[in-house]
């Protein structure tokens, strides 16, 4: 935990965020229970509700927490640990009300109480504030505490308090930007570790089970689940099961999570071999071309979705000088053809979490309420609205070559006056290439988190 000193200044801050905007009432925060693997007994490693941790700090299970928006007074709720709970899992933390404490609150009560002081809020008129459900525990509780049924959940989720929230957890303050270099680099040394030994003939999975150690060697966890693939065109790919052999290209995307819950979250491409073959080299100097390009772009009071086109432009334009795309770049953009190459986002925000707050919507993260673009590709950029200084986020261009995308926009014809398809489908075994990396936005531009790795195509090289 950080002091509690700094849970009581976040606490003051949101009251004064909402009171500003004329809200009143009781604000809810449900952490996260336990959830069950496949029995009772068996539960996932356990991972507290980022909001709760922002606010409260407490990273354990059964918590819930009220803030008065009348006098400031902030209240944890939780049943102290049961006999049977201190046989199982032991007695060796100090007693709820102790470890509550130490976030600053002003008191503690039960899970009873909870309720009781929920229906009296509501029986006077008083509003009660609460953030999006993603876990069924948390419909659950809600309609146990207040009467909110899940299809009414979305309609009654507070708005104020879901920008209030977003408001304070966007600007990453110095001791947090401590913890994101702690997890960014620890994220690096998985990388690191995976430019030294890959081979041909090892599997994708040893990759998986070197990097998840070095995580868990130093006490950290990983802050999603790794990508780690010769098959890079599929963008979420969690699959392990290749051979990697001289001649694939490795695409390596992943992050740890340290101990006070901030993510890192890298990508690094590579070839299985000693060396890229030339057209492989070819495409990860687009890339790369493309990252260097946004993260120049990057300072305070630019609109992402403007570096985003922008990168997405240096992409085609690169295609267009290998023979791939044709026409006017500008124009291919404009009308989406690019994505067929890029069809993902450019970045999204990170901290507690590796997608930053993306529970609390990305319409308010990323956009800000502004509506949302459905073209394809630039409907999966998640964040869109100005930068501002003390953002933290993610740039991560690729170029993928995905064979049913290229069959389908094919057979129907699309953007012909763009696409050179005869040369695309010379492409059509390739896969995919990223690079990725973490920012944060600074007065006058930005800086990279954590320690400098090899990212251009000589520095990945050297290291194989």
């Amino acid at each position: 935990m950080f002091s509690k000193e700094t849970y009581i200044a976040r606490r003051a801050a949101l009251v004064e965020e909402m009171r500003k905007n004329r809200q009143t009432g009781l604000l809810l925060f449900l952490g996260n229970d336990e959830s069950a693997m496949n029995y009772a007994a068996n539960p996932y490693p356990y991972r507290q509700d980022s909001t709760f941790l922002y606010f409260f700090g407490l990273d354990f299970p059964g918590l819930a927490a009220l803030i008065d928006l009348e006098d400031g007074k902030a209240e944890i709720y939780s049943d102290e640990l049961t006999i049977d709970s201190i046989i199982w899992k032991g007695a060796s933390q100090d007693r709820i009300k102790e470890r509550c404490a130490m976030s600053g609150v002003d008191g503690t009560d039960s899970t009873d109480e909870l309720k009781l002081r929920i229906h009296k809020a509501i029986s006077k008129g008083r509003m009660v504030h609460f953030l999006p459900a993603y876990r069924a525990e948390h419909y659950v509780k809600l309609f146990n505490l207040s009467g909110v049924p899940d299809q009414a959940h979305d309609d009654m989720v507070s708005i104020p308090f879901v920008k209030a929230v977003i408001s304070l957890r966007s600007h990453k303050s110095p001791e947090e930007i401590e913890q994101m270099e702690d997890a960014a680099n620890i994220s690096a040394d998985m990388h690191l570790a995976m430019l030294s030994m890959l081979h041909p003939g090892m599997t994708e999975m040893e990759i998986v089970s070197v990097i998840t150690g070095i995580a868990l060697r130093r006490g950290f966890g990983m802050a999603f689940p790794p990508i780690a693939t010769v098959n890079g065109q599929v963008l979420n790919n969690h699959w392990y099961g290749n051979t990697v052999k001289d001649g694939d290209v490795f695409l390596l995307n992943a992050g740890a999570e340290n101990r006070m819950h901030y993510a890192g979250d890298i990508s690094t491409t590579a070839p299985v071999g000693k060396r890229f073959t030339e057209r492989q080299r070819q495409i990860y100097d687009i890339v790369l071309h493309a990252h260097k390009t946004a993260v120049e772009s990057l300072r305070p009071g630019i609109p992402f979705v403007d570096i985003h086109l922008k990168a997405a432009e240096i992409i085609a334009g690169d295609l267009k000088a290998m023979g791939l795309m044709k026409g006017n770049v500008q124009e291919a953009v404009h009308e989406g053809a690019h994505a067929l190459f890029f069809p993902s986002g450019l970045g999204h925000m990170i901290g507690l979490d590796s997608h930053d707050m993306e529970a609390l919507g990305e319409a308010w993260v990323g956009y800000d309420g502004h509506p949302r673009s459905t073209k394809f590709g630039l409907k999966s950029l998640r964040l869109a609205r100005t930068l501002e200084e003390g953002y933290t986020l993610t740039i991560e261009p690729g170029v993928y070559f995905i064979p049913e995308l290229i069959d389908m926009w094919r057979g129907q014809g699309k953007f012909k006056d763009f696409l050179n398809y005869d040369e695309i489908e010379k492409f059509r075994d390739f896969g995919g290439m990223r690079t990725e990396r973490n920012y944060l936005i600074t007065a006058d531009g930005c800086r990279r988190l954590g320690k400098y790795f090899p990212i251009t195509a000589d520095e990945v090289e050297a290291m194989r």
